[in-house]
């Protein structure tokens, strides 16, 4: 099993910025991709940046340039850097772990709140 633990979410004003961590614990050499999505109020959640084991990195269209994913201690500690942030980007943030074989693990979310 893989255990996944976001932090760093919270209230910032558009404009400002915010870095998400997520650290992973168990058996993570089954984890191939690591990423972060993000679910709004009424809205699906959607994926928002994804890190490889070979450290490709993926973007949603919405956050490329404003937002980076990076790893820190091989796999055990991801990273979601936000700059800029839009009260669009409102929502409940999840960590995802994606193994060899696509079986997904999540973790249980922070909130972040863009608002003036």
């Amino acid at each position: 099993q893989v255990q996944l633990v976001e932090s760093g979410g919270g209230l910032v004003q558009p404009g400002g910025s915010l870095r998400l961590s997520c650290t992973a614990s168990g058996t993570i050499s089954r984890i191939n991709t690591m990423g972060w999505y993000r679910q709004a109020p009424g809205k699906q959640r959607e994926r928002v940046a994804a890190l490889t084991s070979d450290g490709s990195t993926n973007y949603a269209d919405s956050v490329k340039g404003r937002f980076t994913i990076s790893r820190h201690n091989a796999k055990t500690t991801v990273y979601l850097q936000m700059n800029g942030l839009k009260p669009e980007d409102t929502a409940v943030y999840y960590c995802n772990g994606r193994s060899v074989g696509n079986v997904d693990y999540w973790g249980k979310g922070t909130r972040v709140t863009v608002s003036s």
